[in-house]
């Protein structure tokens, strides 16, 4: 039984436990005369009302956390100015460059930016780490119960289709494999899901959404050595007709490399999101549609390469000529590309929101010396440096977060630390605006930060790398012995 990455109970409105993931079942237990097990929803609401109970992680806040982050505190409603989601989502999906809503944030873009967030980070509750088992490096569960086992089947999506790349290329660190003889794949490796909201959801969102998220990596940052650190003409591996668009080669085999002997990546996971994309979009020919999609850390520089492969190929583009709107939401992502990349991007109506923490290195790469940062200079020197193959450039609108901000959160330098995706989760939920004071405000755990990471101080007592399969996913059968139990096969 993997225990969920959702959220801890909290003594807040019905509202916003519907909002954040409160039908979770595996909620962390509460503090108080007799600490049970929250198995239903009305378990739930009976022991948030009881004002003596506070949530486990900030039972006893020490002077380090300011008053004002005590869950005893009523949570502020959502503004009843805000219009439904319905009516707004091309705004939160960069229609507008998301102007006038990052510097102050506002609050229902942060809703937005957390959801697709968590949709991103269960790329990672999902995926099997453990080089122990024979599936490691595959997804945990089933497509259709994706979303189910991660307690997030609240959220209205449906699981298209899994993603797959070989792991032939060069990149060790970020592939996993086990260390049995018999596995489920010596080729592939699980790299993130296609979903499409469901007809409920979509009706809240005013559109059918189709989201594509790509996995990363938790803390592990070596594979940013294993980057060639060369950039070569995108259209080599996808349709261009400019050569001097180029992109980073280790991303770009990534995501079109195949093994066409593997059932799993026979084809490349740009086929297999260039197929995908096309059946949705025909299922629903009638329908408003959007296309979102997410990535975190290496997952980020996938997801602009997919953006940009929809856009640059017309996989957006519905039979009667409407423009299906593409948003890529990048959590602490590399750099991918030069100058061609950059612009041609730009021109081609793709949204990019880049959110990173300014002390991670990882957006900091590749890159390091000539990058969109370079001082003023005379234009021949300019175009001199724009054409070396390790001059990449940042795309899309930012926004900067800073983990020194946030009270919760460890001051020991770790660059794992400053990289973890759901700390920069934590970091969106407390930023009001650039400067203004760091206070957290819908209500999600501060807990979730030392999921897979140890970022938590101390005194909030939350141990590190709390998220474990019990028995490391072990059963023991009828005749007594502990076995790994057979899964499907997703393909």
């Amino acid at each position: 039984m993997a225990i969920s990455s959702t959220h801890t109970v909290l003594s807040c409105n019905s509202y916003e436990q519907k909002l954040f993931r409160s039908k979770n079942q595996f909620s962390a237990p509460l503090i108080g005369p007799k600490t049970q097990l929250i198995s239903t929803s009305s378990d739930r609401v009976k022991l948030a009302a009881r004002s003596h109970t506070t949530p486990r992680v900030l039972s006893k806040p020490t002077e380090a956390v300011p008053s004002e982050t005590k869950t005893d505190k009523p949570r502020p409603k959502p503004e009843p100015d805000h219009p439904p989601l319905a009516e707004t989502w091309r705004e939160f999906h960069g229609e507008n460059n998301w102007e006038g809503l990052l510097d102050p944030m506002h609050p229902p873009l942060r809703a937005e930016l957390i959801r697709y967030g968590e949709m991103t980070q269960a790329c990672y509750d999902a995926f099997d780490f453990d080089p122990y088992s024979k599936y490691c490096g595959s997804c945990k569960y089933a497509p259709q119960e994706f979303f189910k086992r991660l307690g997030m089947d609240h959220y209205g999506y449906d699981v298209a289709r899994y993603l797959f790349a070989t792991s032939n290329i060069n990149l060790p660190n970020f592939f996993k494999k086990s260390r049995w003889p018999q596995v489920w794949s010596t080729n592939a490796n699980w790299i993130g899901y296609i979903a499409v909201s469901n007809d409920e959801r979509s009706k809240s969102l005013g559109r059918r959404d189709i989201i594509i998220s790509w996995r990363g990596t938790v803390t592990n940052l070596e594979w940013v050595a294993d980057l060639m650190d060369i950039l070569t003409p995108v259209s080599k591996h996808i349709p261009c007709p400019d050569p001097t668009v180029k992109a980073e080669a280790g991303f770009l085999d990534l995501y079109t490399d195949k093994k066409v002997d593997c059932d799993y990546c026979h084809i490349s996971a740009r086929e297999q999101i260039e197929t995908e994309v096309k059946k949705i979009v025909a299922r629903y020919p009638n329908e408003e549609l959007s296309i979102s999609i997410m990535g975190h850390s290496l997952g980020s520089a996938l997801a602009m390469l997919s953006g940009f492969n929809i856009v640059e190929t017309g996989l957006n583009v519905t039979t009667d000529g409407r423009k299906i709107p593409v948003c890529i939401f990048s959590f602490a992502g590399p750099r991918v590309g030069n100058i061609g990349f950059k612009e041609r991007v730009e021109k081609s109506g793709l949204k990019v929101l880049r959110i990173f923490n300014i002390h991670d290195v990882v957006p900091k790469s590749p890159g390091f010396i000539f990058n969109e940062n370079m001082p003023q200079m005379p234009q021949f020197l300019m175009k001199f440096i724009e054409g070396l193959p390790w001059t990449y450039f940042h795309i899309g609108v930012k926004l900067q977060l800073d983990h020194k901000k946030s009270p919760y959160l460890r001051t020991e330098e770790d660059v794992g630390n400053f990289h973890n995706l759901e700390a920069h989760l934590h970091l969106i939920d407390g930023y009001h605006g650039e400067g203004k004071k760091f206070e957290l405000t819908t209500g999600r755990d501060p807990a979730l930060v030392n999921k897979s990471c140890d970022f938590l101080q101390d005194h909030l007592m939350i141990p590190p790398n709390w998220r474990q399969d019990e028995n490391k996913g072990l059963v023991r059968t009828p005749d007594g012995r502990w076995t790994e139990p057979e899964r499907p096969k997703h393909v």
